[in-house]
């Protein structure tokens, strides 16, 4: 780094544009009103129920606890938000609820922790689905180990609203490694400091990344491990083919099917990346069957014993929540299912109700598209491109065909939230930064601070609209917003503006170095040919130029 400043610079700037990541995460950790996320009290319900050694019952047959029973109420929970797209009637206002003063907040112990078990076989289904924790419908890697969390910190037994933040914060730690790994991804398959940078902010266009994993979540296990799955197929199509490399794609996969079902559209992405490769056909085939006996040995064993068990792959943990509709058509499935998955990736928040106006995802979800399109067409590693894009599409029709049968059959559509896109954020993100690298070239090294300063304008209007949405009543002003937000939080007053001045700094940081990276002259021929070394590690790893394609180095 002393005798490349150009490297010294790129590297400042990504450590400070993924500290600008997480920090965000961090806000939306304590701005986001407790439970207010999707199905938050079944997930932190089935973390305590491991903590407290509970088990993992069968799918349907778990129940919510009496602490996060008692939790909600104190949460406010059963009330509507003032930014909801449409009051219920009879429900009471989240505004008008006096917020829970912190020495009556309920603390976790051994004795209301745990339901009371379920006997064997018994239906729930009769049940109201706030009674029902339907999570045990999923393996247990994610909540075994935010368990050990508050194990290890000694939050175990401690107020319920001191372990939801714990908990927040425990998975926006799991998100800190996609900006980096997403930049890395990049950087091998172009060359270019520039985009590896652009895509290390992409999520912070995308507000609901920031909310979802700034909640208590498995998606964000999901996410960690589809972005490490991600850059090893980058890593196998740019010619590393070694054993290890094998292993460790297989694990990523394996650990994201220990976690959600959502893992196993990343297997089509292993196959045509060692389909691709360049190298021994031999050495290509032995590095598929390597990864793909490693991700069942490490979680594939656990759906294929649901399937010879259960007769399913996945079984239903949750009562019926919808009443019989007659389907209205495949062109109204369709609509309602685009338009859902779309605004749900880039700004539902809440438990989906906090809507973004329709302009604002619908650009977001063109301009993020037609940038993928542009790098699978015209950008430096299009083969290598085309084969990581196939991970989110992937997640996209999975979503698609499983919402199907339950419309078909009963008129309702159900799971189709874009979270479940999240374990294709890198290939988002590096399809984004392709994409622009090959509209802009060169000059996409002047342009980087903009697309900072962009992705954390972007970043505050989604965090100002969730506290609008969140705390702000007709009528209202932001001091009452505010005070009601202090009420409402773990911490006091004082720590939030705290925390609103160090997201703040951390924005300016990051905008500066990048601006300073700019600056930089662009790095020598050598310097550029260094760079694509230093990722491509094995004795036999072809470069990106090689492997995928023509590059361009900005």
């Amino acid at each position: 780094m002393r005798d490349d400043p150009a490297e010294a610079a790129y590297r400042r700037a990504l450590v400070l544009v993924t500290a600008l990541v997480v920090l965000v995460g961090g806000l939306w950790a304590v701005l986001t009103p407790a439970f207010r996320a999707p199905d938050e009290p079944q997930h932190v319900n089935s973390v305590l129920r491991l903590a407290y050694g509970g088990g993992w019952p069968p799918a349907g047959e778990a129940l919510v606890g009496p602490a996060v029973d008692a939790a909600r109420d104190q949460a406010a929970l059963d009330t509507d938000v003032p930014g909801r797209h449409l009051d219920r009637d009879g429900i009471p206002a989240f505004v008008g609820e006096p917020p829970t003063p912190d020495a009556e907040r309920g603390t976790v112990t051994g004795a209301n922790a745990l339901a009371h078990p379920v006997p064997p076989g018994t239906s729930t289904r009769h049940l109201a689905t706030s009674a029902v924790d339907q999570m045990t419908q999923h393996p247990p890697l994610y909540y075994a180990v935010a368990a050990g969390v508050l194990r290890a910190t000694g939050l175990a037994e401690a107020r319920w609203d001191l372990q939801l933040l714990a908990l927040r914060l425990f998975d926006v730690v799991l998100l800190a490694p996609l900006p980096l790994l997403a930049a890395a991804a990049v950087r091998r398959l172009s060359r270019s400091r520039a985009a590896a940078l652009v895509a290390a902010s992409f999520t912070l266009f995308v507000p609901q990344v920031g909310h979802i994993l700034g909640s208590v979540t498995n998606d964000a296990l999901v996410t960690l491990t589809g972005a490490a799955t991600g850059y090893l197929c980058v890593r196998v199509l740019t010619g590393d083919l070694r054993p290890r490399t094998a292993a460790a794609l297989g694990a990523a996969v394996g650990l994201g099917l220990l976690t959600k079902v959502m893992a196993a559209f990343a297997l089509p992405v292993v196959v045509a990346a060692y389909l691709l490769a360049s190298g021994p056909r031999v050495r290509r085939a032995a590095g598929a069957l390597l990864a793909g006996g490693a991700a069942f040995v490490v979680g594939g064993w656990w759906w294929l014993r649901n399937l010879l068990v259960l007769g399913t792959v996945q079984p239903v943990g949750i009562p019926d929540r919808f009443p019989e509709a007659e389907p209205r058509g495949l062109w109204y499935f369709l609509r309602t299912v685009v338009t859902s998955v779309t605004r749900s990736f880039f700004g539902n928040f809440g438990w989906l109700e906090v809507r973004v106006p329709d302009a604002v995802f619908w650009t977001a979800a063109v301009v993020v598209a037609a940038l993928c399109a542009l790098a699978v067409l015209r950008g430096p590693a299009r083969r290598a491109t085309a084969v990581l894009v196939l991970q989110p599409v992937a997640l996209w029709c999975g979503v698609l065909v499983n919402a199907w049968p339950d419309y078909a059959a009963h008129g309702w559509i159900s799971a189709v939230q874009g979270r479940y896109l999240f374990a294709g954020l890198l290939a988002l993100s590096a399809g984004t930064a392709l994409g622009l690298l090959a509209l802009l070239g060169p000059r996409l090294r002047r342009a980087t601070p903009w697309v900072v300063v962009a992705a954390g304008l972007v970043s505050a209007g989604g965090l100002a609209y969730g506290f609008w949405g969140f705390y702000q009543g007709p009528g209202q002003s932001v001091a009452d917003a505010a005070a009601r937000w202090a009420g409402w939080s773990p911490l006091t007053g004082a720590q939030l503006v705290a925390v609103g001045v160090v997201v703040v700094a951390g924005a300016i940081a990051a905008v500066v170095a990048t601006a300073r990276f700019a600056r930089v002259a662009p790095e020598s021929r050598t310097a550029r040919s260094a760079s694509v070394d230093e990722t491509a590690t094995a004795p036999a790893a072809s470069t990106p130029t090689t492997a995928a394609g023509s590059g361009r180095s900005a």
